[in-house]
């Protein structure tokens, strides 16, 4: 077997704990078409799978070594991992980062657990399970984008890729990994800076009495700490701050967090920062701030939904910021936290977004299989100060709205603000809205001569252009809030002679398919009643060629013209 350990760092730097145990390289695998693998017992097995592959990449991916892109719907996976006997006293949890979609794990033939949900980490307390030296992990997964059971997001539900949905992801797609713990240790931790008073607010869960200490430092500098006696259960800290270094954009400045339970410790960080919506603006630490976002996908050519290594996942925020993006949507994907860890360190403000398509939004358990792993996620990131605001739904026309009540919709919405009310939420993206913080829009048209006069009549006092309310169909009402342009553009220009895809003609020239991007960028730089944009789209994926970069992430044109482009003030800012 392949010794090797892909993505070796530790997946998860804003919760992180000395000693951990990665557990990618090379597994056994194998399809299971006929999803007899549990009715045959497969986990209690001693026999070898017949096939390996390299985890965490996905069996359609090239990394993994398999590349097989049909459906998928069952497969196995299994390996060995060595327990020190050291270990055996206090907690052994395994973590998985994501696997798509439902995984069913054992450990030395018993059952650790089950998990539904293709984006979000799951773990289990396996020390029952293990001994010390040599243990078995079984993984058995189930996946059926066809099914309207799942949400996921741009996989294609057809063999080919096609238009806006590209290659598929089953099983396994980010790090799996050991993490020890005592019996008595932290939980979890929320993190509520104030800029206003200097001082950060945490609130969380231990498991175990004793006394909790929080030691925050900035560039190796002591700068406050607290400490707080717990009897089990909840708990709540505040920290005053000796100095006060504000996130803003471009420049992380994150603050090193220390938590201490007896003998638990997490390494942590936060960013001090505050967001806000007023006068239909957003405001980042209380000045009004345009954003410049880029829809960013999080598809790579050889891995697919997973990064190759961390590089690229910073890499991938550098390009952005090299072409004048303050931020991006991440789209129709929840990205895994080194991504964010690098979006918190550069300064680089990401609306946390899900990938609901798929999903049948009038299947009765719509709303407990999508808010289940929703919550999830905000669970996860909740504390990522690149994190600006949530937006659960995109482009759900036609679905929920058959519906009078959108409850849905509603419903997610307010379960987004009771468990996070320091961000914004914009309920669908792109329509139709129900209830909503931003009222945000998607127009592709492709003229800057016709766009920029729709938006126009807005600024000085008419009604927003909305293509839904047109010739007295009106989907949805505009309620004075803050206005996005979150998907524009989408120009596309092919770099080597293939067919592919994007909105509207493809520009004749160079010159033309810049114009055209200036043209329509500043009409929403230059109107003060627009809050920001976001272009469709960073990188071309697959058969969908309206990136500034190519699926290889190489500059289609002088990256330096749509910095000059995008970097102008706007009319909205301060």
């Amino acid at each position: 077997m392949n010794t090797s350990i892909p993505r070796p760092e530790h997946p998860n730097p804003i919760w992180e704990r000395d000693g951990f145990v990665n557990l990618n390289g090379s597994w056994e695998f194998d399809f299971d078409f006929g999803r007899s693998a549990l009715d045959r017992r497969l986990y209690e097995s001693d026999e070898k799978l017949p096939l390996e592959i390299v985890v965490p990449f996905c069996p359609e991916s090239r990394l993994s070594g398999i590349a097989h892109t049909d459906f998928i719907n069952c497969c196995c996976y299994r390996r060995k991992f060595d327990i020190p006997a050291d270990k055996l006293d206090g907690r052994i949890v395994l973590h998985f980062g994501a696997v798509d979609y439902k995984a069913t794990v054992y450990v030395n033939g018993k059952l650790a657990g089950t998990h539904k949900g293709g984006y979000t980490p799951f773990e289990f307390d396996i020390a029952p399970l293990v001994r010390a030296g040599e243990n078995s992990l079984f993984v058995f997964v189930e996946d059926d984008t066809r099914s309207g059971a799942q949400p996921s997001g741009k996989q294609s539900k057809s063999y080919h890729s096609h238009g806006c949905d590209y290659t598929r992801t089953t099983g396994i797609w980010q790090t799996v990994w050991l993490e020890f713990t005592p019996k008595s240790y932290i939980k979890s931790a929320k993190y509520y800076p104030d800029i206003d008073s200097c001082t950060l607010t945490v609130t969380g869960e231990v498991c175990g009495r004793g006394e909790l200490e929080i030691a925050a430092s900035y560039d190796g500098k002591p700068v406050g700490s607290a400490s707080v006696s717990c009897l089990g259960g909840g708990f709540v800290a505040t920290l005053k701050l000796s100095e006060k270094h504000l996130w803003q954009l471009g420049c992380g400045r994150l603050y090193d967090l220390v938590l201490t339970f007896g003998d638990d410790s997490v390494k942590s960080y936060f960013g001090l920062r505050s967001v806000s919506l007023d006068d239909r603006k957003f405001y980042l630490n209380g000045k009004a701030v345009f954003q410049r976002t880029v829809l960013d996908q999080g598809y790579y050519p050889d891995g697919i939904y997973t990064a190759p290594t961390d590089a690229d996942l910073e890499g991938d925020v550098v390009l952005s910021m090299n072409a004048g993006f303050n931020g991006a949507r991440l789209h129709q994907k929840v990205f895994e936290p080194r991504f964010l860890y690098h979006c918190d360190r550069l300064g680089y403000m990401v609306w946390g977004e899900m990938g609901n398509w798929g999903l049948d939004y009038h299947s009765p358990q719509a709303t407990e299989i999508f808010g289940g792993e929703w919550l999830c996620e905000i669970e996860r990131d909740f504390n990522h100060p690149s994190i600006i605001g949530w937006c659960p739904f995109n482009e759900t026309w036609n679905y929920v709205e058959r519906s009078a009540s959108n409850a849905l919709l509603s419903s997610i919405y307010h379960i987004t603000k009771a468990v996070d009310p320091t961000r914004p939420v914009i309920d669908t993206s792109g329509g139709y809205h129900h209830i909503t913080d931003i009222y945000d829009l998607h127009d592709y048209e492709q003229n800057p001569d016709i766009f920029r006069p729709r938006y126009e009549v807005f600024a000085n006092g008419g009604e927003l252009y909305d293509r839904f309310n047109v010739d007295g169909n009106r989907k949805q009402a505009y309620g004075g809030e803050p206005v996005f342009m979150s998907e524009y553009g989408g120009i596309q220009w092919n770099t080597d002679g293939n067919s592919g895809w994007g909105y509207g003609q493809a520009p004749k020239t160079p010159e033309e398919f810049i114009e055209r991007y200036r043209g329509l960028t500043n009409a929403m730089l230059d109107n003060p009643a627009i809050m920001g944009f976001c272009y469709t789209q960073l990188y071309d994926i697959e058969q969908e060629i309206n990136g500034l970069y190519t699926y290889g992430r190489k500059p289609k044109f002088d990256i330096s013209i749509f910095r000059e482009i995008n970097t102008r003030k706007a009319a909205i800012e301060d």
